[in-house]
């Protein structure tokens, strides 16, 4: 395990302890244990194969060896019988919006609740509402998280999906009997959240591929087994479908089965206006019986010339005029990953991240970035180790020190995510945030404003003229939150008006703003930026995440701020902070 996994698990040990009602001093050692060990400069393997942890002041005896067992193990024996001295049903209360340990923890000890089902009750009947420190409205967000829950349940991220389905595909790719295979529905399509997985082979021998496709390892269920079609479901609740088909079927059960059910229904309605009949089995003319007499199509750019289109991405399958736009030739040259060449909004152990400025800055240039920024962030943040005005001063010097040493080709520009506060305020002082490169401004409290006030705070923190960019849009945690409501045509129209980009938070819980949104937003002109909100390392690779939702947005690189040279950004930055040396050439 490397320091950011365990220090996650010394968190997870804080939370169990404090359900449990132990010590505070306890659970404060562990918390505090986490954000050293978050911050340790120190390589973590030296200090443990030297003996070296003892020395690092904060650890102590238990500490150390809880940090070295999960360190040489992967496993903490105590971490393990914790967890299964807590009810499993406390455990899963705090996956609501809102709970924390401490109110679980008051609502097990004053009403006895032990499971989510207990919990509803009794907040519908009065119960939660009547604790010290509850009341109504804290009662009625229970309940909503409760609802959000359940409604979530049956839907996964397309980050998480995308990792189950890689090996499948990957393992039917290999079978020696698989003409063809591609996953398809949703994930294809690149949707932010997925039902199940489907995945489509086109072979003459399906029994050897479904005795390998239900035996997968990690598969917890078969609920289905056919002669072409089987069924079966991880430990995660995830299903997955596969169907074989002929391999000439191949690339009418992929389109079919790609769909979406809007996109289908267009393309066979434009089928029927030329005689044809359009399905998973083939495109034959309406009057003929037997598909085998019909069209060939070796592959879906066949299938769409066919009916006189150009190629439609699975992205932009959505039934929104694509086929229109097909066939016209004017579908858009939808955005790359390469075509980045840099990211934004990103966290280090400054404030609330898992990694260095200096490992991150490593990391951007294994990407082969010209640029990376860091925009921790600011004080309002607390919680999150935000930075004050001294410590923002700091943090330039940080990067220009590193920028000046030469060790690194990718150049690290200085930034802040800067909280909007209630009013629509930034957090620091006008003099502190000009004097960095950028400010990506973001709300992270007082949510729950109406539509009105929310979105006049929003314009007036894109009003401020030391606002680069708007950090995640409405605030939503996929499968867990609803975003703040806000008239995001007017937020959209005073961004455009201010020159002020909104980002694309391309972490794959967020993915804000939505990309229902793009495609009008940027005919209007409005930029985007792609920015993983990395909070380690290994969350860079985000960005495959945000580039996929640009795409659904129908974005183009000329859409997206990040797809510029250093020399341009860099340009693009002067002209907001003229006085800024660094930012001249």
């Amino acid at each position: 395990m490397d320091k950011s996994e365990i220090a996650d698990i010394l968190n997870e040990i804080a939370v169990l302890l404090e359900i449990k009602g132990e010590n505070p001093f306890k659970i404060r050692a562990y918390q505090n244990g986490a954000r050293k060990l978050e911050s340790l400069d120190e390589d973590l393997a030296e200090l443990v194969e030297q003996d070296k942890l003892k020395e690092v002041a904060g650890f102590g005896d238990a500490l150390v060896q809880k940090i070295s067992e999960l360190f040489e193990t992967g496993r903490l024996e105590f971490y393990d019988k914790l967890k299964a001295s807590v009810e499993p049903g406390l455990i899963e209360m705090l996956e609501i919006p809102g709970l924390g340990a401490k109110k679980i923890k008051a609502m097990h000890k004053e009403l006895e609740i032990s499971s989510i089902d207990e919990l509803k009750s009794a907040c519908e009947d009065g119960r939660v509402a009547a604790l010290k420190g509850f009341g109504k409205k804290t009662a009625e967000k229970i309940v909503q998280g409760i609802a959000n829950r359940e409604a979530y349940g049956k839907r996964h991220l397309w980050w998480d999906a995308f990792e189950v389905a890689k090996p499948i595909l990957d393992g039917l790719q290999k079978l020696p009997e698989v003409v063809k295979a591609s996953h398809a529905g949703s994930l294809r399509r690149k949707r932010e959240t997925v039902g199940d997985l489907d995945f489509i082979v086109g072979s003459d021998q399906p029994k050897p591929i479904m005795d390998w496709f239900v035996a997968q390892e990690g598969v917890k269920e078969v609920t289905a087994r056919g002669e072409t079609k089987s069924s079966v479901r991880f430990e995660s609740g995830l299903q997955a479908d596969l169907r074989v088909v002929p391999p000439g079927q191949f690339a009418f059960a992929l389109h079919h089965f790609t769909g979406s059910k809007d996109h289908n229904v267009s393309m066979r309605q434009r089928a029927l206006s030329q005689g044809y009949s359009l399905s998973e089995w083939g495109l034959k003319p309406v009057d003929e019986e037997d598909f085998s007499k019909g069209k060939k199509a070796e592959n879906e750019e066949e299938l769409f010339a066919a009916l006189g289109l150009n190629f439609i991405p699975p992205e932009l399958r959505e039934g929104l005029g694509e086929l229109d736009l097909a066939e016209k030739g004017k579908l858009p040259e939808l955005l790359k990953p390469s075509d980045l060449k840099g990211v934004f909004h990103n966290h280090t152990t400054a404030s609330d991240g898992r990694n260095s400025l200096e490992e991150m800055t490593a990391a951007a240039e294994a990407k082969g970035w010209e640029y990376w920024g860091v925009a921790d962030h600011s004080k309002a943040s607390f919680q999150a180790n935000g930075l004050d005005s001294d410590r923002v001063m700091g943090l330039i010097d940080a990067v220009e020190e590193i920028n000046k040493s030469g060790k690194f080709s990718t150049h690290v520009f200085s930034g802040i995510e800067c909280d909007i506060l209630g009013d629509g305020a930034l957090d620091l002082d006008e003099e502190t945030l000009m004097a960095l490169d950028y400010v990506v401004a973001s709300v992270h409290i007082s949510m729950t404003q109406l539509e009105d006030e929310m979105t006049k705070r929003l314009i007036r923190a894109i009003e401020n003229p030391a606002t680069t960019m708007l950090g995640h849009l409405t605030g939503r945690i996929l499968l867990k939150r609803e975003g703040y409501k806000l008239n995001v045509s007017k937020v959209v129209d005073a961004a455009i008006a201010n020159g002020v980009i909104i980002e694309l938070n391309a972490n794959p819980r967020r993915l804000d703003m939505d990309w229902r949104f793009w495609r009008q937003a940027s005919e209007k002109g409005l930029l985007t930026s792609i920015n993983p909100d990395a909070h380690r390392v290994e969350h860079f690779e985000f960005v495959e995440a945000g580039v996929n939702s640009a795409r659904k947005g129908w974005l183009q690189a000329s859409s997206v701020f990040n797809t510029l040279s250093l020399a341009e950004v860099r340009a693009a930055f002067a002209k907001r902070r003229p006085n800024l040396e660094r930012l001249s050439f």
